[in-house]
C-alpha cells in the first residue's frame, strides 16, 4: 500500500479516496504541541498509516473518477468495526470535505470534525492549522 495523502492510496494498481474526508494538504504547515513548524499533509499521512498498519480494513467502491475509487472503509480493530474516515476525523487528522459553496458532504463527518475542533484533538491543537477546505474552496473561487 502507497500513501499519497491522508486520504487517499494506492494499493494493487488502484488508487482510492476515502469519499467526503478531506486530509491537509501537503506543503501547508502547522505548529505542533512542541512548538515546531511541520507539514500538516505529512501529519495526516503519518496517521492514516499508523491507524491502517494494526487495522484490518474492508473497502467498498462507491464511485469512480478518471482513475480514482471513492470509497468508504470499515477498519477492524481489535473487537469493533469503525468507519475509517469518522476514525479519521474524529482524532483530528482528517476533515469533513465540503462543496464549492462550503456545505459538508458528509453531515455525521462534519459534527465529527466540530468536536474533534471543540476538544482540540490532533491537528485541532495546532493554533495555526491550515484547514484544506478553506484553502480549497478559496482556490476553487479564484478560478472561476
Amino acid at each position: 500500500m502507497q500513501f499519497q495523502t491522508g486520504d487517499t492510496w494506492t494499493q494493487g494498481g488502484q488508487t482510492f479516496r476515502l469519499y467526503a474526508v478531506q486530509s491537509c494538504i501537503r506543503g501547508t504547515t502547522f505548529t505542533n504541541v512542541a512548538g515546531i513548524k511541520r507539514d500538516c499533509g505529512e501529519a495526516s499521512i503519518g496517521y492514516f498509516a499508523a491507524l491502517i498498519k494494526d487495522a484490518k480494513l474492508r473497502c467498498t467502491a462507491l464511485a469512480q473518477s478518471g482513475s480514482v475509487n471513492f470509497a468508504v472503509c470499515a477498519a477492524h480493530i481489535g473487537g469493533q468495526t469503525l468507519d475509517l474516515g469518522t476514525i479519521l476525523i474524529t482524532q483530528g487528522f482528517a476533515f469533513a470535505a465540503t462543496d464549492p459553496r462550503g456545505k459538508p458532504v458528509n453531515f455525521q463527518y462534519a459534527v465529527a470534525e466540530g468536536d474533534a475542533h471543540k476538544n482540540r484533538r490532533g491537528l485541532w491543537a495546532s493554533p495555526d492549522l491550515p484547514h484544506p477546505s478553506a484553502i480549497l474552496r478559496s482556490a476553487y473561487q479564484k478560478s472561476n
